[in-house]
């Protein structure tokens, strides 16, 4: 009789800490939702706002769509789009690049642009991708403030060099697969 009891006890020590660890987790779920995603999608959502209300996204993309026409055009693309200091403003909901992709997809639908200079194009738009993550991933990660300090410049810069070098493997990748 003894051993059952303590087999018993044993199970419910074992559902006790089981079900202590899941609530505490979801405990902290809910804080890094508090402390870091929302007062994140907030800001966010205010950025894509302006953007939106302003219309400053669609006169980028028709004042960038000239540089579409020619490699070095989207190298220079490519470097404005991901400059460290404007890179995580017009990262937020890819909002800068989903207007100057519909901008540029009616160019190569009209074949005012060829299609071969579509994958340059898709990397020259995108260099500023994740950049707007970066403090946020780092706060979910629990970085501390020296690591905060130094990545966050890092992966800016990162993403300024590595986008003209992406558009020139992309361009040279057209051509080798016939695209």
């Amino acid at each position: 009789m003894q051993s059952l009891t303590r087999g018993i006890e044993s199970i419910g020590r074992a559902a006790g800490k089981v079900v202590g660890v899941l609530y505490q987790a979801g405990r902290d779920s809910i804080d890094q939702v508090i402390k870091n995603i929302l007062p994140f999608m907030a800001f966010i959502a205010l950025v894509i706002g302006i953007i939106n209300a302003t219309g400053i996204g669609t006169l980028l993309a028709h004042a960038l769509q000239p540089l579409a026409g020619n490699p070095i055009g989207l190298i220079i693309m490519s470097l404005i789009v991901g400059f460290p200091v404007l890179s995580p403003l017009l990262g937020p909901g890819a909002v800068m690049a989903q207007i100057i992709g519909t901008v540029l997809g009616t160019q190569f639908a009209s074949k005012a642009l060829p299609a071969s200079i579509a994958l340059p194009c898709l990397f020259a738009i995108n260099p500023q991708v994740g950049c707007d993550f970066i403090p946020v991933g780092l706060a979910l990660g629990e970085a501390e403030p020296y690591t905060v300090e130094v990545g966050v410049p890092s992966v800016l810069f990162s993403r300024f060099i590595t986008g003209p070098i992406a558009v020139i493997i992309a361009y040279f990748a057209s051509f080798a697969f016939g695209l």
